[in-house]
């Protein structure tokens, strides 16, 4: 498959996952009677990621977020030289995303950004009150876990066609987590999106949540490649045995 077509895909896909993720953050999670609440939204955004896996995990790979992409990288498991199609390709359909959604949420009597609309952020925009480092290591940790099921729910040796499910609910599982101390991001496009209509406090914070996913994927995906990777030399044996 082409470049140009994978990274149309991951546009595709990660609009998907922020229409539908940060949407039920703003249209659903506090709608009267019938809101879906912390639960509703985790589910939501595990089900974005689960449901364009097996859409588009067979073109492009679904990494519908730049730490991925890069944890992936750090692990030896897909090339340098295409990060930046993929990062561009990610932040563009984020960003897309968000911009549908304020359309759809702004033709409500009453709409303000000052809600958050489902932004990122620590401090007084942290929707428990949790401080920077607090929001610093919520975000590594749980970026770090996410990679380490992606990368071995994707092994070979893993069992064949499961990976969407683990990955899905890995990441409903972190929301669950996360929300209450920054929204929760693990994902630098998914932020930037947001981001960009509520501007202000939301763009002054948003490096965190590029830094701290960042890392703890790029941990993530060194710790694997290094320790849990089948070694070069048993791979060799087990083709000459075949």
């Amino acid at each position: 498959m082409s470049l140009s077509k994978r990274t149309v895909a991951e546009f595709l896909g990660t609009f998907w996952l922020v229409f539908g993720g940060c949407g039920s953050a703003v249209l659903a999670a506090a709608f009267p009677k019938v809101g879906i609440g912390l639960l509703g939204v985790s589910l939501a955004f595990g089900l974005t990621v689960l449901t364009m896996a097996f859409a588009i995990g067979h073109i492009s790979g679904c990494h519908l977020n730049p730490a991925v992409s890069i944890g992936l990288c750090a692990g030896k498991r897909f090339p340098a030289a295409e990060l930046l199609p993929y990062i561009v390709a990610q932040v563009l359909g984020g960003i897309a995303g968000a911009g549908v959604l304020y359309v759809i949420a702004s033709g409500q009597a009453g709409f303000s950004t000052a809600a958050g609309f489902a932004a990122n952020g620590y401090g007084a925009h942290s929707p428990g009150g949790y401080t920077l480092l607090a929001a610093l290591v919520a975000e590594v940790v749980l970026t770090f876990f996410f990679l380490m099921v992606i990368l071995g729910s994707t092994d070979k040796r893993a069992p064949q066609g499961f990976a969407p499910i683990a990955i899905g609910l890995a990441l409903t599982l972190i929301h669950l987590i996360g929300i209450p101390v920054t929204n929760l991001s693990v994902n630098p496009a998914r932020s930037t999106g947001p981001a960009l209509f509520v501007g202000g406090w939301a763009i002054a914070q948003l490096w965190l949540f590029w830094v701290a996913p960042i890392i703890g994927s790029v941990i993530a995906g060194i710790l694997y490649s290094a320790v849990f990777e089948e070694p070069v030399e048993a791979k060799a044996g087990a083709a000459a045995a075949d």
